[in-house]
């Protein structure tokens, strides 16, 4: 006979109980997100589990929890009423979502903090008023404890819908408009203060930036960082082309940028998959980056290292991000009457070969 648990069938908690050295009673309450056990119990409880392969009973812990133990990941736009010539432009929804590398990172990043928790998230689209009808009523009706929302439009009106159903949820990035909501962002200025300071630092002195929507807080701020820091160096004026976060967009602003200055040396771009596309651009007109035209990105996504040459980029730790904003909403689900909050993340400059 074995002494191995997993041998004599499905393991109990009085399994777990005997391997951890605990009653049954402080097993239930690890297992159940009890707060109030001491850290050195919880972590020998966690290793009972692993060892024994206890699996809880996920509709029995429902009853007694009223908690699902998933929740809803919604990538959320503004709807079509807002944005049909964009969305004519980029493509359906569903595909910029998802040939976007920021979505993936951000799906790692909840999917890693949840996975050890026993919990999932539900992956949502949310772009018209009938889909964020369903979000809140998929959230009222208990099939997700809360939301970890994703707003790629300053008009999205599914964190004030949320918010004010009195539903838990956690937004990724400042909101536009005042909303009570916990969120975690980039200090995006100072992202687009340290791109800047690396072109000048090149010598560069003909600088434009392809900016991201400038309806978007993101967007705003890295424009912001970026002139108030080539203003401080004696560069009042920097010519602009606005673009959607897409390759395609990035292409087309490059090569506006080129028409009205050909003569530039030096390009950032919001985002990775627009200095992408500035690159492509640039090779066409047989500019060489970086010798004629230094090009930085923003981001540090998979993108930056697809691209050639190599992008020399501004990091946003999104996976780090997407687990802080997962943590927070676990957090207001713990305690419902507390505040809201914001975490703001530190940019890093990632410096490759583009400049």
């Amino acid at each position: 006979m074995t002494d191995d648990p997993r041998s004599a069938g499905a393991p109990t908690l009085e399994d777990v109980a005997r391997a951890a050295d605990v009653s049954r009673a402080t097993v239930s309450r690890v297992i159940n997100g009890v707060r109030n056990v001491d850290p050195a119990i919880q972590e020998a409880v966690r290793q009972a589990v692993s060892v024994t392969g206890y699996a809880p009973n996920r509709a029995a812990r429902s009853l007694v929890t009223r908690r699902a133990d998933a929740v809803a990941l919604v990538m959320s736009g503004a709807g079509v009423e807002a944005g049909a010539a964009q969305t004519a432009a980029e493509g359906p929804f569903t595909t910029r979502v998802f040939t976007d590398p920021f979505f993936g990172r951000v799906v790692t990043g909840v999917i890693n903090y949840l996975r050890p928790r026993g919990m999932h998230p539900v992956l949502m689209c949310a772009e018209t008023s009938r889909d964020r009808d369903e979000v809140v009523s998929y959230l009222r009706q208990g099939s997700a404890d809360g939301a970890l929302i994703v707003s790629t439009h300053a008009e999205d009106p599914l964190p004030g819908l949320i918010t004010d159903a009195g539903l838990a949820a956690v937004l990724y990035a400042r909101p536009a408009r005042p909303v009570r909501i916990s969120f975690v962002d980039l200090a995006h200025q100072d992202g687009a203060r340290l791109a800047a300071g690396h072109l000048l630092a090149r010598g560069c002195r003909r600088v434009a930036t392809i900016t991201g929507p400038l309806d978007v807080p993101a967007g705003q701020d890295r424009l912001a960082g970026f002139r108030d820091t080539m203003a401080r160096h004696g560069h009042p004026y920097i010519p602009v082309a606005e673009g959607q976060f897409t390759q395609r967009s990035g292409e087309a602003a490059m090569a506006r940028l080129l028409a009205e200055h050909p003569d530039l040396d030096g390009v950032f771009a919001a985002n990775d998959l627009m200095a992408m596309g500035a690159c492509h651009v640039l090779r066409e007109h047989g500019r060489r980056v970086p010798q004629d035209v230094a090009v930085v990105g923003f981001d540090d996504s998979s993108a930056a290292s697809a691209c050639r040459p190599p992008l020399t980029t501004v990091r946003q730790p999104v996976e780090e991000m997407a687990a802080e904003m997962t943590r927070l909403l676990l957090d207001r689900l713990a305690r419902p009457d507390g505040p809201p909050t914001s975490v703001i993340f530190e940019p890093e400059l990632v410096v490759r070969e583009s400049a």
